[in-house]
């Protein structure tokens, strides 16, 4: 079980693990109503190196969230502390960290993990390009692993609205 930890002291980690020579993985995504796609993409994601860092997006204003996730409502509908403890207590995670999607290339090249880990298409997903060229920049690879079929949040608060329908 992992834990969750700041920005900073994650950096500091960051130095002691190059130095023993430990690959870091770095994985991302707002992680609102976990669900088996969640899971199984940090699962994936363990398995590229020593060290499995999550961050977690913090709260994005209304309008940004569904334009980039449509069928999502504006805000998260769970807190990102709340979030990134959930994440941290799956077996696979070492770390989880909160940070601002808007900000995120420069916590990446800070970070400056060997392997990041997208879900979905590259070619369609604007901020997995820009998480790649800061990693690419700090010596990284960035791997993409196709989202699980049928398993979303957007589908979840659809069948959870349809509930009393």
């Amino acid at each position: 079980m992992g834990c969750v930890i700041s920005q900073d002291e994650l950096i500091l980690r960051r130095v002691e693990w190059k130095g023993n020579g430990k690959r870091v993985v770095f994985a991302s995504g707002t992680f609102d109503l976990l669900h088996p796609g969640h899971v199984r993409l940090i699962e994936q994601a363990r398995s590229h190196g020593d060290v499995l860092v999550v961050g977690i997006e913090s709260e994005t204003k209304p309008r940004e969230r569904s334009e980039a996730q449509p069928g999502l409502p504006g805000l998260s509908i769970t807190p990102s502390a709340e979030r990134a403890e959930i994440v941290a207590a799956l077996g696979a995670v070492d770390f989880a960290v909160e940070f601002d999607p808007n900000s995120s290339p420069q916590f990446v090249t800070r970070l400056a993990p060997d392997v990041i880990v997208q879900g979905g298409n590259p070619a369609s997903d604007k901020k997995a390009l820009h998480l790649g060229e800061s990693s690419s920049s700090a010596g990284g690879k960035v791997i993409y692993i196709p989202l699980e079929p049928g398993h979303s949040t957007a589908r979840l608060i659809e069948r959870i609205k349809n509930l009393n329908a």
